[in-house]
């Protein structure tokens, strides 16, 4: 059976306040008592309970994820970024979502409350930030993964989606290709209007359809065009799911990629290497990111200054088939 506070109270002679104050390193123990406690320890083989251990000391030893959903493309790497370096600390992780509204919120709230984590990684809910700044303000420590262009008060990580953009540009640019496509993200997401502006800063079109990062709105977007007779001759897709409803409506009109059209992505989503053909499509570090935005937290955590702006990662062209 597991070794208790109480079995080492009961024998070292001392109460279990007393053996708690020696474990939590406080000095209102004399020195003879509180070695013979630490013997006891020793003897008995008895572990504390880090999570004890850490709210006697002030703190959980936990670090809070809030995002909208495990389910979008890109998240299980950013959570396993974060999940290497918080557990590399010692640190625990409490995962929350949004995915059930106002009860997924109120129970974050109540976590809160209750103080079970030292600190907040966030990738954004929607209709979110406001509360998330007041939680700032109160003093809970938060990091901000991909702010969406709403620049935040507290740290954030984000990437350069301008430069993906334009490198998306300049790449079809090469390749001789004129008349671009884009199927856009979201246009009240940051990020979709830095796609957007990194890449009409290279190639200009006149030709964009508004998406929603899905399959079937990428599908969509090419069949209605391809039906309309409109020529062009590439997509800039600003996701690789919706990159991937495009590479399929071309392929039932007959069209191919990339000798008739050429396809470019954007994310770098395991699925992009598997598509027919594998795609081209702008890396964006999630893992990295993860992993970014969990060292900022706890270094902030551990009494280091954050920084006064975003820390900002590269996203990077990555050329397959789609797109030589």
């Amino acid at each position: 059976m597991r070794v208790t506070i109480a079995d080492v109270a009961r024998e070292a002679g001392v109460s279990k306040t007393t053996v708690s104050r020696v474990i939590n390193l406080k000095g209102e123990v004399d020195g003879s008592t509180a070695a013979r406690v630490r013997e006891v320890i020793a003897d008995l083989g008895y572990v504390p309970s880090s999570g004890a251990v850490g709210l006697a000391r002030g703190r959980s030893r936990t670090v809070g994820l809030l995002v909208p959903s495990f389910t979008w493309p890109w998240m299980g790497e950013v959570l396993q970024g974060i999940v290497d370096t918080v557990e590399a600390a010692d640190y625990g992780l409490l995962l929350f979502t949004c995915t059930r509204g106002a009860e997924s919120v109120k129970r974050f709230t109540t976590q809160v409350s209750a103080r079970a984590f030292d600190g907040l990684v966030v990738v954004e809910p929607e209709n979110t930030l406001d509360q998330l700044t007041e939680l700032h303000r109160s003093g809970l420590p938060i990091v901000l993964i991909d702010d969406r262009g709403h620049h935040p008060e507290f740290p954030s990580v984000v990437t350069t989606n301008h430069e993906g953009g334009a490198s998306a540009a300049r790449h079809l640019r090469a390749a001789g290709r004129t008349r671009p496509l884009i199927v856009t993200g979201p246009r009240h997401f940051g990020c979709v209007r830095d796609r957007l502006a990194g890449f009409q800063s290279v190639l200009p079109t006149g030709l964009v359809v508004d998406g929603d990062f899905t399959e079937g709105r990428g599908r969509l977007a090419v069949e209605e065009l391809l039906q309309a007779g409109t020529e062009f001759d590439s997509v800039f897709a600003h996701n690789d799911v919706s990159a991937a409803g495009v590479l399929r409506a071309l392929r039932a009109a007959g069209r191919r990629v990339p000798d008739d059209i050429a396809v470019v992505g954007f994310d770098d989503i395991p699925m992009a290497q598997h598509t027919e053909p594998p795609l081209t499509t702008v890396h964006q570090p999630t893992r990295q990111m993860g992993e970014a935005a969990a060292r900022l937290l706890l270094s902030h955590l551990g009494g280091t200054a954050v920084p006064d702006g975003p820390v900002v990662l590269p996203t990077e062209l990555v050329v397959r088939h789609s797109a030589p």
